[in-house]
């Protein structure tokens, strides 16, 4: 065949046409319910048969919680309209006793938290302040780009932990009696396991901490490796809100009702520049965790708005009932040009 034979040939027409499968042309099996209202009436009560007994025993878990709620920060200051100076005076002595009474049985373990009030640090800048690598690896120590103006001190040595986060940690102490008898604190395992083992080395220890002209709250020993500072690790899993409880330590025995507890305060931690509140909080714990109605409020409120639902859709489906499918109920239909 020659070429002008080939060339006469019509040529073939190339086609953009999809290759065939069910899913690309829609034609998979599907379930498309048709909203009766004995459907819409079935599920609405189903909601509330759910909703409102997990609501009931949510709220019922939260009642069953003890807890003992103290503001100590106006208590623990002379009268005097220098607080401020007060508190950073390091001279003056900033030791307060509180008093408290158990108002009910709190049995074991019982969870000392300290809660602060319209401190907000979910600001942006100062959640961005750390340096997570220099947290875990020695070899980063110097990696401080993200932590200023608490990245390095005057002669240019780096910080660690740095960053304002760690500088702002908290530093009121808390020692609990009993019938002039300590009450111990267990600090050990208030924070995190992943903080423990995957966010703060064994190897990496404080240095040039605090050291600076100003003084933004708490210490940390040098010979101990940040993977068991664990006040440090609880202070720098950051707060979303301004008003937050953070885990102080755990009390291990049995308080009786009515028994009255004696707390030694160190009032270190300055919130009177924010106009902030310091409280202490000792309490029990629960299967739904610490006291929060909130949770049992919520279930109860959509499990009774579905019962609502269901009454009245049941009485309108009773009195007045609707043909499924009438097309007398179309708009075409109902007003007629």
């Amino acid at each position: 065949m020659s070429s002008d034979d080939v060339s006469s040939l019509p040529s073939k027409k190339v086609s953009r046409k999809p290759i065939y499968s069910r899913f690309t042309q829609q034609e998979l099996p599907a379930c498309k319910p048709i909203l009766t209202p004995a459907l819409v009436i079935g599920i609405l009560i189903c909601l509330a048969i759910i909703f409102i007994p997990i609501g009931l025993l949510a709220l019922s878990a939260s009642e069953n919680v003890v807890e003992v709620v103290d503001r100590y920060d106006d208590a623990c200051i002379p009268s005097t309209n220098q607080k401020v100076g007060f508190i950073k005076d390091p001279a003056t002595n900033k030791t307060c006793i509180r008093s408290l009474t158990v108002p009910k049985k709190m049995r074991k373990p019982i969870y000392v938290y300290y809660q602060l009030d319209n401190f907000y640090q979910n600001h942006r800048r100062y959640v961005k302040s750390r340096s997570d690598r220099q947290l875990w690896s020695p070899k980063s120590e110097s990696s401080t780009n993200l932590c200023d103006p608490e990245g390095q001190t005057g002669d240019g040595k780096p910080i660690v932990p740095c960053g304002l986060i760690a500088w702002s940690l908290f530093n009121d102490t808390y020692a609990l009696s009993k019938n002039d008898a300590a009450l111990q604190i267990n600090k050990k395992d208030i924070a995190w396991r992943s903080d423990r083992t995957h966010k703060f080395g064994p190897n990496v220890y404080p240095k040039n901490f605090q050291n600076g002209p100003l003084i933004g709250g708490g210490k940390l020993d040098e010979n101990i490796p940040l993977s068991q500072q664990e006040d440090l690790m609880v202070w720098m899993r950051t707060a979303a809100l301004p008003t937050f409880r953070k885990l102080y330590g755990k009390i291990e025995t049995d308080l009786e009702a009515n028994e009255r507890i004696t707390v030694t305060i160190q009032n270190n931690y300055n919130t009177y520049s924010f106009n902030g509140k310091k409280k202490l909080v000792i309490s029990t714990a629960t299967w739904i965790g610490g006291k929060n109605d909130f949770i049992g409020r919520m279930y109860m409120a959509i499990g009774g708005t579905s019962l609502v639902l269901a009454v009245i859709f049941s009485l309108l489906y009773v009195f007045k009932p609707r043909p499924l499918g009438d097309p007398s109920y179309l708009s075409w239909n109902k007003n007629p040009q």
